[in-house]
């Protein structure tokens, strides 16, 4: 007799179904479709339940799922499904990020060659009865270099492709390690302005994120090629359409083709359509039936692997936890994945190893937990997937990333720190955290200086030389521009020599003021951080408290 009832609530390719009805003790309930009422009713009685786009697993909804203990998404995007809540309920959230990477990657390649040798314009015009084959001469792709911004799963799978078709292959990746591309004959590049200036093509295979919306602009655009074309798989709004259309109007860029948009479907009269040289599909990288198939079977068996074998694999929320040992330990957890949201924005370069010390009480406690919430908040902006305490160890070592934890009950000057190395471009970023009392997070060392900074907000770090007239010549920038000072603190070694100050502001400073503070000549640099306001956990770590 079946133990678990299992309900799909979308159109699923019948070989997943097929794979959990070869599992004896699940019974399977397939039934797309459903809405409000009857999807409440039918999610009353079951295990576990596998959706698409299609199906809305509110609040409302979740609250008659007492049974439920874990939702596959079978895709990647989770935006239907109330994570909170289903974390909150104890029910473990499943993806299948791996599904759609092969067809993502083999649209890329389609809309590269299409865009290459006017495949478009082409057959329009033999359909129209017009034979012009010296209007259509195309460009060779072998010999010509592919710049992908990106390497994730996506990237490196159509970094392979392009390598069988004689191209040459550079790839950016500010969250990969150089050594994982290079092994693939790919060249590295260590920021975006040097595969700007190389790359005969330009695709993009990231997640869209604050950092990465409009990525390749109008600044980006102007430093590359004369007859560069770009190519967007990935995101709506990763290449800012405004300008795109700005440089295919003047011929700088040859063509573009995109999968995607930032308002889907796109208007009629939307500018980039009424160009022949403009190649258009809508949404279509993961629209084959080898990827439906593919990710029928992952999201099956991953809940055959949960339901029937405790596994969990591509989890985007927190599973249950000691509820105890959670209270006892969520500053110490939000701490670190501050320190790792502040690395992430301080580190420059790729990534290839961090070493978190964990001094004084901190060390006799599970520390698995908090290393975790540090690589979640390294990690956090750079991918696609949402990364949390159940990912984020898988996830940094898909990106060639070394973490290496090491303890002392020793306290030193604090009962408890955290000290965070983030190794890149053969320099150590240091970041180390406190706390004071029992709730009130602290920076206490930035690279060499000691200092003691809040670590919430927005901040404005910058390194200079410590003379006079500094922190009065940033007060009367900031003050210019009605943006308020709450908190400044400065760490150095002597008078008059090298320092670092982080001020905590009431919000973000305009670009034009961190161009005004960068423009005094005893400032070396800044960086705008922005962090969590104080109090404010992780929504993963708030499901659960």
């Amino acid at each position: 007799m079946a133990k678990w009832r299992v309900l799909i609530t979308d159109p699923l390719a019948h070989e997943g179904i097929e794979v959990l009805e070869r599992a004896a003790e699940l019974s399977v309930d397939y039934r797309p479709g459903l809405r409000d009422g009857e999807l409440a009713e039918a999610l009353s009685t079951a295990d576990g339940v596998i959706v698409r786009s299609g199906t809305r697993l509110d609040r409302s909804v979740l609250a008659r799922a007492q049974r439920l203990r874990v939702i596959v998404r079978a895709g990647v995007g989770v935006d239907n499904i109330d994570l909170a809540e289903a974390t909150r309920r104890g029910i473990v959230v499943m993806n299948t990020p791996g599904g759609n990477t092969v067809s993502t990657a083999e649209h890329t390649l389609a809309l590269l060659m299409a865009l290459a040798r006017n495949i478009v314009p082409a057959c329009e015009a033999v359909k129209a009865g017009r034979w012009e084959r010296s209007r259509f001469v195309g460009t060779q792709l072998a010999g010509k270099v592919l710049g992908i911004v990106g390497l994730g799963r996506v990237g490196m799978s159509v970094a392979r492709r392009a390598l069988g078709l004689e191209m040459q292959v550079v790839a950016y990746d500010p969250y990969r390690a150089p050594e994982r591309g290079t092994e693939h004959e790919i060249r590295w590049v260590d920021n975006l302005d040097e595969l700007l200036r190389v790359a005969d093509i330009i695709t993009v295979h990231t997640p869209l994120t604050e950092q990465t919306r409009g990525m390749i602009g109008r600044a980006e655009l102007a430093k590359t090629k004369p007859g560069v074309r770009i190519i967007n798989c990935a995101r709506g709004g990763i290449v800012d359409e405004a300008a795109l259309e700005e440089f295919i109007r003047s011929g700088h860029v040859a063509g573009a083709a995109l999968d995607v948009f930032e308002v889907e479907p796109p208007p009629l009269d939307h500018p980039l359509l009424k160009y022949p040289n403009v190649v258009v599909t809508p949404h279509l990288g993961a629209s084959t039936r080898e990827a439906q198939v593919s990710v029928a079977i992952e999201a099956a068996q991953l809940v055959v692997d949960y339901l029937l074998h405790g596994r969990v694999r591509y989890a985007v929320n927190m599973p249950s936890l000691d509820k105890a040992e959670l209270e006892e330990l969520k500053y110490q957890i939000d701490m670190a994945y501050r320190l790792g949201l502040l690395q992430a924005q301080l580190v420059p370069g790729p990534i290839r190893k961090v070493r978190i010390v964990y001094r004084g009480e901190i060390a006799r406690r599970n520390t698995k937990l908090i290393t975790m919430s540090f690589t979640a908040g390294l990690l956090q902006e750079a991918l696609v997937e949402t990364v949390n305490l159940v990912n984020a160890e898988l996830l940094s070592q898909e990106r060639g990333i070394e973490i290496v934890e090491e303890k002392t009950t020793e306290t030193g000057d604090f009962a408890t720190m955290i000290l965070t190395e983030v190794g890149s471009d053969g320099a150590k970023h240091v970041a180390a955290g406190t706390i004071f009392g029992r709730q009130y997070l602290r920076i206490v060392r930035l690279g060499r200086f000691h200092l003691d900074a809040y670590l919430d907000g927005v901040l404005l770090i910058f390194w200079h030389r410590d003379v006079p007239g500094i922190i009065g010549y940033i007060g009367t920038i900031f003050g210019e521009h009605k943006v308020n000072i709450a908190a400044m603190n400065v760490g150095r070694e002597r008078p008059g020599g090298e320092a670092i100050a982080v001020l905590n502001l009431d919000s973000v400073p305009p670009e034009e003021a961190v161009q005004a503070v960068l423009a005094h000549p005893q400032i070396d640099h800044a960086r705008v951080v922005k962090l969590p306001p104080p109090g404010v956990f992780p929504d993963w770590l708030q499901a659960l408290l």
